[in-house]
C-alpha cells in the first residue's frame, strides 16, 4: 500500500524507519500545540513581551522565515519568467518549502496578535495609511498562491494520476504555472519591501528610521535585495540536506552551484547597498535626529562588533565563496557560502527586531533586555516540527526532486 503510493522509480526507506523519523517531530508538534494553546487561551502574559518589547521572538523569527521563503517566489520567477530550465530541478521542492514558510509564519503571527477571532478585522477595517495593511493582504493572496502551486505537486502522485479529473486538473494549472510565478513575484516583492519599510519609518526610533527614495525609506529595498539573496542559498542548503539525510543525489551539481552563483552576485549587491546606505545613516541620518550614532552601540552585547558581522563576516565573505568558482564548485565551501548567506539575513532581521527596541530613545533610559519565554521557543518549534512532518510527507509521496530517478543509479540506496 505505502509502496504503490511512492513516485515511480524512487527508492524510499521503510515504512517503520521512517515511523521513526516522524515520531520525535510529532512529540514536538504536541509541545508546540500546548504552547500555542496556552497563549491562545490564557493570554500573552506566558510570553515575555510587554508594552516595550511589542515585537519579540515571534516578530524576529516570522521575518527571517518569510526572508527564506522567499525563495520559493524568485526560483519561479527565475525559472518562468527568465526561462533558467536548470531550475526545474528544485522548483518543487521550493514551492512547497515556500508554503511551509508562509503558513508557519502566519500561524506564528496569529498567536502573536493574541486575538485570532478579530482577524478578520485586518481586512474588514483596514488602515490604508499602515503598511501592515499591505503587508496583511499580500501575505494572504501569496499564501494561496503557493497553495495553488503546490496542488499540482500533490496531483503527480501516481495514484491521483489514475483518475482522468485529477490528472486533466494537473494538466490545466501546469499551464498556468507562469501566470502564478508572476502573480507570486510581485506580491513577493512587494510585501518583503513592505516589512522592511515598516522600519524605515519608525520616527521615534532613531536607531531603525532611514531616509530613502519618494515614500519609501532604504529598508524597504535592503529587505527585497536581502530576501532574494537568501532564497536560493536556502533552497541549496535545504536540497543538501535532504540528499544527505536520504543519502541520494536529488539533482545535478551544477543546479547547486548555479544557485549558490545567483546568491553570491545578489548578496554582493545587498552588501554595497547596505554599506553605503549604513554610512549614510551614520554620518547624516542620525545627526539630523539629534543622536550620536555611537550611542546605539555603547551597549557591549550589541557593539559595533555586530554590525561588522553582518556586513563582513555574514555578507561579503559569502558573497566571494559563492562567486569565486574554485570555492563554489567545492561542496563544502559551497555548503559554508550558503550557510553564512542565511545566518546573515536572519542576523540582520534580528538586529532590526531586537537590537530597535532595546536601544533607548531617550538619554536618560536603560538598554532594555529580552530573551524569549518557554511558551514563545514552543510556539516556534511546533512551527518547525509541522514544516518537517509536511516536508517529510511530501519528500516521501510526491516527486519533488525529478531529476532524482535520472540520478538513482548514483546513490546509495536508502
Amino acid at each position: 500500500m505505502d509502496r504503490g503510493l511512492m513516485p515511480r522509480g524512487v527508492s524510499r526507506c521503510s515504512p517503520a524507519r521512517f515511523g521513526l523519523w516522524l515520531l520525535p517531530w510529532l512529540l514536538l508538534g504536541l509541545f508546540g500545540f500546548y504552547a500555542t494553546w496556552v497563549c491562545l487561551a490564557q493570554g500573552l502574559f506566558h510570553t515575555n513581551m510587554d508594552n516595550r518589547f511589542a515585537f519579540g521572538f515571534w516578530i524576529f523569527l516570522d521575518l527571517t522565515i518569510i526572508a527564506l521563503g522567499a525563495g520559493a517566489f524568485f526560483t519561479g520567477f527565475l525559472l518562468y519568467i527568465l526561462r533558467r530550465t536548470e531550475l526545474k530541478a528544485v522548483i518543487n521542492s521550493a514551492v512547497v518549502l515556500g508554503f511551509l514558510c508562509y503558513s508557519g509564519a502566519i500561524v506564528m503571527l496569529m498567536v502573536d496578535v493574541g486575538q485570532p477571532l478579530r482577524a478578520w478585522f485586518t481586512f474588514w477595517h483596514p488602515n490604508v495609511h499602515s503598511m501592515l495593511t499591505e503587508v496583511t493582504f499580500c501575505l494572504t493572496v501569496y499564501l494561496m498562491v503557493l497553495a495553488i502551486e503546490f496542488v499540482p505537486i500533490i496531483l503527480k502522485n501516481r495514484r491521483l494520476r489514475q483518475v482522468p479529473a485529477m490528472l486533466s486538473l494537473e494538466h490545466q494549472l501546469h499551464r498556468l504555472m507562469v501566470v502564478f510565478a508572476g502573480v507570486g513575484t510581485f506580491l513577493s516583492f512587494f510585501h518583503q519591501g513592505s516589512l522592511g519599510g515598516l522600519y524605515g519609518v519608525l520616527y521615534a526610533r532613531p536607531f531603525a528610521y532611514r531616509e530613502g527614495f519618494a515614500i519609501w525609506p532604504s529598508t524597504f529595498f535592503l529587505f527585497i535585495l536581502s530576501a532574494a539573496a537568501a532564497g536560493p542559498s536556502f533552497i541549496m542548503l535545504t536540497t543538501r540536506l535532504v540528499g544527505a539525510l536520504s543519502r541520494k543525489q536529488l539533482v545535478r551539481p551544477q543546479v547547486l552551484t548555479l544557485l549558490g552563483r545567483i546568491s553570491g552576485w545578489l548578496l554582493l549587491a545587498y552588501v554595497l547597498a547596505k554599506s553605503l546606505d549604513t554610512l549614510h545613516w551614520l554620518n547624516r541620518t542620525t545627526s539630523r535626529e539629534g543622536v550620536q550614532a555611537y550611542q546605539f552601540y555603547s551597549d557591549a552585547s550589541l557593539g559595533p562588533w555586530i554590525l561588522l558581522v553582518e556586513i563582513i563576516l555574514l555578507g561579503l565573505v559569502p558573497a566571494i565563496l559563492l562567486l569565486l568558482r574554485r570555492t563554489r564548485e567545492n561542496p563544502r565551501w559551497l555548503l559554508l557560502g550558503g550557510l553564512l548567506a542565511c545566518a546573515g539575513v536572519a542576523l540582520n532581521r534580528y538586529v532590526l527586531t531586537i537590537q530597535t527596541l532595546a536601544v533607548p530613545t531617550l538619554p536618560f533610559d536603560a538598554v532594555l533586555n529580552y530573551q524569549p519565554s518557554w511558551a514563545e521557543v514552543g510556539v516556534f518549534l511546533g512551527m518547525l516540527s509541522y514544516a518537517v512532518l509536511v516536508y517529510s510527507l511530501s519528500f516521501r509521496y510526491l516527486t519533488l526532486f525529478p531529476q532524482e530517478r535520472e540520478l538513482r543509479g548514483l546513490t546509495r540506496s536508502a
